[in-house]
């Protein structure tokens, strides 16, 4: 038994001995943590992307560090949201990784896009729609598996496996958020038409008409008069932004404040874990649900 055990180890070893490596997992970076959580569920255990943008940032005013630029200089793929989230992304890319396959999910992800509500060009906060997650997911494990065939196999079964997941989860929060459908409620900026879309939620208007766009006292007063007008019976709070304005537009209205929403996952974790982005789904879906209910 001693002797026939050494001869299929040796056969084993000889095997080994006689197929070619597989190739390491390409270097990959992301911008921020919800696409940073969708690239970490198709890698695997086969590599960790980098994520340039440190948890708590904001994308619109986002300029590189030293350590951020020399991690995207060595990149081989860069999954990001757009330049319409992270301007000065596209020309660090052109100027640090020009080899780089640079994948703008908002434009190339395979999903669907929307205006935002006030104007002003193509929305990009489309990760909040999960649909658009889990076409992002094949487009990410296609990506992949082109610049690393050995591994293409495995991306694309984790892609599959994060799909079949997000897809359970929007059946749960379907469910969830059905008593609010229809319901008008005030958000803090213009970041939820993905989210209200998928989910028939009735968004009546923003405190913010953009992601940096200080609020005028005109449209505090235009806000409080469309609470009063549409009987909004929330509006949300948002992390990182002002809670001053939701006082001011709420106080003598009536509407309920919620808990505040955090459409980018600032803080939800210092560090980007694969299950972020269902955490980020269920956390937005349970400040709805919840005030709704009251």
């Amino acid at each position: 038994m001693h002797r026939i055990a050494t001869l299929l180890f040796t056969l084993a070893a000889w095997a080994t001995l006689g197929r070619p490596a597989l190739a390491e997992a390409p270097q990959v970076v992301t911008d921020f943590a919800p696409i940073q959580s969708l690239v970490l569920q198709v890698m695997g255990e086969l590599g960790t992307p980098t994520m340039l943008m440190p948890v708590g940032g904001d994308p619109h005013d986002f300029q590189l560090r030293p350590s951020e630029a020399a991690a995207l200089a060595r990149a081989q793929v860069v999954f990001w949201d757009g330049p319409e989230l992270m301007p000065g992304l596209a020309k660090a890319i052109g100027t640090l990784a020009p080899k780089a396959v640079s994948v703008p999910l908002l434009h190339k992800g395979g999903g669907q896009t929307r205006p935002l509500a006030e104007g002003g060009g193509l929305d990009p906060h489309a990760w909040l729609d999960p649909d658009n997650a889990r076409a992002w997911l094949g487009t990410i494990a296609s990506v992949l598996g082109k610049i690393d065939p050995d591994h293409a196999a495995a991306y694309a079964a984790n892609a599959t496996a994060a799909q079949i997941k997000i897809k359970a989860l929007d059946q749960k929060l379907k469910a969830e958020l059905a008593p609010a459908r229809g319901v008008p409620i005030v958000e803090f900026h213009d970041a939820f038409g993905y989210f209200a879309a998928h989910y028939g939620l009735n968004v009546v208007g923003t405190i913010e008409l953009g992601d940096a766009a200080m609020p005028s006292a005109a449209r505090l007063a235009e806000i409080r008069k469309t609470i009063r007008q549409d009987k909004a019976v929330c509006i949300f709070p948002e992390v990182g932004r002002d809670p001053k304005f939701i006082a001011t537009v709420a106080e003598g209205t009536g509407v309920r404040i919620g808990a505040a929403q955090d459409p980018e996952a600032t803080a939800l974790g210092d560090k980007p874990t694969a299950q972020l982005y269902d955490a980020l789904l269920r956390h937005l879906a349970q400040t709805v649900a919840d005030c709704v209910k009251g």
